[in-house]
């Protein structure tokens, strides 16, 4: 049996970057994987693949509805849905490999197989051959899976998950999508702009409902123009694979039943921690009722030298906030004091216009009876975004009443997914609205809204409006 300084369990964001962590440290490190390529889901399933559909149908929604008044002329245009999913694979392989390669260049010890706890410190692997590891510490990064309610159950052929969403074998005419969330939404785009008719159900009364309600309400109209049905308030009842096409039967907040049609319905109502086959028990763990790890402000679990991370435990589901605790736990192993302030994760959604935030929103201030000042900017007034005729959305920033100090950034805008980490940069310097009102922004550039923004929060005196 071999002894490791670390055995890591799951290969994804939070696995592998914690294990490179670890090696780069000095510590004698293991990373164990079920699957034959490294990344997890991320990498295999979701934030890789998924943005490159992504970047395709973007690219072919250009090409139908704007090319021609940028003065360029196509005929004959088609979406090939096959030569799409093909790239797709590519940009994975590519990535998953790249992964591969810094295994070895960090000298980690992979091993293929399952693996699960035989007792507090070791761990079995069983794949093609079994073998067993010894472990000083061990890092849980098993990540998390689709989750779905009663009478939603995917079937995998009509009633699908994302992942078979990654992988359709043709184009719908119509697709339904349970849940307004950030994975319904952005797979809902991918088919949506390759001419698929998109009905979102959601129980809640917006979209992305855990952002800010100004975001919510804006993307509503932005994704009615593009061709979005809603139907909010609605509690999904069941789902039925018809054999060629799918009936959902739902119910109105006035106990009213409508039933839709479609080809395909996609089941995007979040994701629940995956521990299964782990054996924690054995290790002397057990799992909330949520289904996550418990742990300490260290990522410990009850067992101090099992640390868990990502998707199995508390908080938001993402991949850079698994990568920061995997850094924090192969750190703090190493003796150092390593810091994370998870109010300034970011959370970004890849439609567009992207979709990004940090801190808090408007709604959780007033809960808390915080005295804020706001300030806002539509991107229609930028020159940058007239030039590039990406005109939908805004940029708002929250700020102390009495201090300004910045305390929240909600935006969609294009390129939304850079812009946000001004934000995070200001905030996790305490910056105030004015500290970013006069930073110098290049000109034209889509950051002048930040710039713009942070004006209306410091006195009400955006340039440009």
């Amino acid at each position: 049996m071999e002894t490791f300084d670390v055995v890591v369990i799951g290969s994804g964001p939070g696995g592998y970057v914690s294990a490179l962590r670890c090696a780069q440290l000095g510590l004698k490190t293991a990373l164990i994987e079920k699957y034959n390529t490294l990344g997890g889901t991320c990498l295999n399933v979701g934030c890789i693949p998924s943005k490159a559909l992504l970047d395709s149908s973007e690219h072919f929604h250009n090409a139908q509805h704007n090319f021609a008044t940028h003065g360029i002329e196509i005929k004959g245009l088609k979406a090939n849905l096959s030569q799409m999913i093909t790239r797709k694979n590519e940009v994975v392989s590519q990535t998953c490999a790249g992964v591969k390669f810094l295994m070895d260049k960090n000298k980690i010890a992979v091993f293929h197989g399952i693996g699960r706890f035989i007792d507090a410190h070791t761990i079995e692997v069983s794949g093609e051959q079994s073998t067993q590891l010894s472990a000083k510490n061990i890092i849980i990064a098993t990540g998390s899976k689709p989750n779905y309610f009663s009478g939603m159950e995917p079937d995998k052929k009509r009633i699908i998950t994302s992942t078979e969403a990654l992988n359709m074998p043709e184009i719908p005419k119509k697709m339904l999508v349970i849940g307004g969330g950030v994975i319904g939404l952005e797979l809902g785009s991918v088919y949506a702009r390759l001419g698929t008719a998109v009905e979102v159900v959601e129980s809640a009364p917006s979209i992305l409902p855990t952002m800010d309600a100004g975001i919510g309400k804006e993307f509503t109209k932005i994704l009615k123009k593009e061709g979005f049905k809603f139907h909010m308030e609605h509690k999904v009842l069941g789902v039925v694979n018809n054999g060629k096409s799918v009936t959902l039967t739902a119910q109105n907040k006035k106990g009213e039943q409508i039933t839709i049609d479609a080809d395909y319905c996609l089941v995007a109502v979040g994701r629940k921690a995956f521990t299964e086959g782990l054996q924690l028990e054995k290790a002397g763990l057990q799992t909330n009722q949520r289904g996550q790890i418990e742990v300490n402000d260290h990522l410990q679990t009850a067992q101090q030298h099992i640390f868990a991370i990502g998707d199995v435990v508390r908080g938001a589901m993402l991949a850079h906030k698994a990568e920061e605790e995997g850094v924090f736990v192969a750190e703090y192993i190493a003796g150092q004091q390593p810091h994370i302030n998870y109010n300034l994760i970011p959370g970004v959604v890849y439609t567009w216009p992207e979709i990004a935030a940090v801190g808090q929103t408007e709604e959780e201030l007033k809960a808390q009876g915080h005295a804020y000042k706001a300030g806002s900017f539509p991107i229609k007034a930028l020159g940058r975004a007239r030039a590039s005729m990406d005109t939908s959305g805004f940029i708002k920033i929250l700020a102390d009443a009495n201090t300004d100090e910045v305390l929240g950034v909600h935006m969609i805008a294009p390129r939304a997914a850079d812009l946000i980490m001004e934000a995070v940069t200001a905030m996790e310097y305490r910056a105030s609205a004015e500290d970013i009102a006069r930073i110098c922004h290049g000109h034209p550039t889509y950051s002048e809204a930040v710039k713009e923004a942070a004006l209306a929060a410091t006195a009400d005196r955006a340039l440009h409006v």
